[in-house]
């Protein structure tokens, strides 16, 4: 598994601290209120939901410099479409990763 980087923040930030402490910020407060409700929606098998959940974590995937995780948020989003959840323990695994790294900066 890739591990979480600030890469992609600071190319886009362009050396702008500010703006990189910010949008770090706008993560950690998000980030751990859209994992819990992960669990509460797969919990309560609210498929479409949980879908939709997915779709928009996975753009923190992209953020955080995980290409290849992104690619099994997006497969993931579409099996849960469908009730497959084969890359459950997968995707939770990279939802664990991401926790542990958001407590370890700033």
């Amino acid at each position: 598994m890739t591990q979480p980087n600030l890469t992609y923040i600071q190319e886009l930030s362009d050396g702008d601290k500010a703006f990189e402490q910010q949008l770090i910020g706008v993560i950690q407060k998000e980030f751990p209120e859209e994992k819990k409700m992960y669990f509460q929606l797969l919990k309560e098998k609210k498929y479409a939901d949980l879908a939709q959940l997915v779709h928009k974590v996975k753009h923190k995937f992209t953020i955080l410099g995980l290409e290849e995780e992104t690619k099994l948020a997006s497969d993931f989003e579409e099996d849960i479409k469908n009730e497959n959840f084969e890359l459950q323990k997968k995707f939770e695994a990279v939802l664990n990763v991401i926790s542990d790294f958001l407590t370890t900066i700033y």
